[in-house]
């Protein structure tokens, strides 16, 4: 699997894609093959590799070529070759499998944590107790739900827990700065009111938004009976497989297809203004994260940002006291801003959006050389710094 991760995203070679010619946007491999016959199994984004520094160009440099009669239907069998000028050829083979995608899902499902946002929950049916009056249940234990009036048996539900809430402060004088604050068994803030009360009385004409709550399934189950004849809560039986469930998650349908079956990788649709677009949360972990390893982001739908989208992600260069030309006893709080150096932003690795939301996404790290943590700058996959 690392194998193929790495050929998904043979993105380490990071050059600043200049707004030059085209054929410096799609500039090809020193080493790239002459001809190379796809095999079942390959994707795109394998055969790009093979050809492009950058390969998640492959739209337009095979968009490019109208020998081509569909760039997204490449089939086992096809000879692809450069031709004169750099322009890809492409010699059909048979026709006798499924033609070749991007990033199939069940390349990366095995990583992928299923997680969604939502605006509210409070209004959802939730568990009020487990079989035997006990607080948490596994699989093929019974769950005691209320709210969820109408219900029938055989109906499936997904147990959800809400866990973060992630919310935006604007700040034009300096930088945006995304927030998370954990939440309790009920779904309740742990200590928002004092980070609320900073963020919004220091800076108080600014924008603070709630980009929404992330709810994280635990499991499923099955309803076996529903509240009735002074029986107030519906049964739910645990299916096997699943974490184990507690008291205050949440209910919602089964999401039969929560994932795109493939992912076609490609650069962001605009740049975004430093600071907008950030690491905001690592579900599973406190602050950071390494290659397959999910994060979530502070853009998503309303930004342009979809499933595929990649971002190079950057630690955010110090502001650093400069002790050689002032004191170095000096405390650093006593350095003003013109005592001090910015430093370059540091490359840590590339992620991928695998689900997106209205106000952010989630992405998985593909490869990183560093990990990723909350606060860490996302750039285009071509950035140098």
């Amino acid at each position: 699997m690392a194998a193929m991760l790495k050929r998904l995203l043979p993105v380490c070679a990071v050059a600043l894609l200049t707004v030059g010619s085209y054929a410096a946007a799609v500039e090809t491999r020193g080493d790239h093959p002459d001809t190379y016959v796809v095999k079942k199994g390959d994707t795109l984004w394998d055969i790009a590799g093979k050809f492009l520094k950058r390969p998640w160009l492959w739209p337009e440099i095979w968009q490019a070529n109208p020998q081509i009669n569909n760039p997204h239907l490449i089939y086992p069998g096809d000879v692809i070759s450069l031709a004169y000028l750099d322009r890809v050829a492409v010699q059909e083979g048979p026709r006798g499998e499924a033609p070749i995608t991007g990033v199939p899902l069940s390349e990366v499902e095995p990583f992928l944590k299923d997680v969604r946002v939502v605006d509210e929950f409070e209004h959802l049916p939730y568990v009020v107790s487990i079989e035997e009056d006990r607080s948490r249940g596994i699989s093929g234990m019974s769950a005691y739900v209320v709210g969820l009036e109408g219900a029938r048996p055989g109906q499936r539900y997904a147990f959800v827990r809400p866990t973060v809430r992630f919310t935006w402060l604007d700040r034009t004088a300096c930088c945006d700065i995304g927030f998370k604050t954990d939440l309790d068994f009920r779904g309740a803030r742990i200590f928002a009111d004092y980070e609320e009360y900073w963020t919004t009385a220091v800076l108080p004409d600014k924008g603070y938004e709630q980009l929404g709550y992330e709810l994280r399934q635990m499991n499923t189950g099955s309803v076996t009976m529903v509240a009735g004849g002074g029986v107030e809560a519906s049964t739910i039986v645990l299916d096997e497989g699943g974490n184990e469930v507690r008291i205050g998650d949440r209910l919602i349908p089964v999401d039969a297809q929560p994932y795109d079956l493939q992912f076609f990788p490609h650069p962001p649709k605009q740049q975004f203004e430093y600071g907008r677009a950030q690491v905001i949360g690592v579900p599973d972990a406190l602050y950071h994260g390494g290659p397959h390893d999910v994060i979530a982001l502070s853009v998503g739908a309303r930004d342009g940002v979809d499933n595929g989208t990649v971002f190079s992600v950057w630690r955010v260069g110090s502001n650093t006291p400069d002790r050689v030309q002032y004191s170095m006893n000096r405390s650093p709080d006593l350095f003003g801003d013109g005592s001090r150096v910015r430093l370059p932003d540091e490359f840590t690795g590339h992620v991928m959006v695998f689900r997106t939301f209205d106000k952010m996404s989630y992405g998985l790290i593909m490869d990183g050389i560093k990990p990723a943590r909350i606060g860490y700058e996302l750039k285009h996959p071509d950035t140098m710094q």
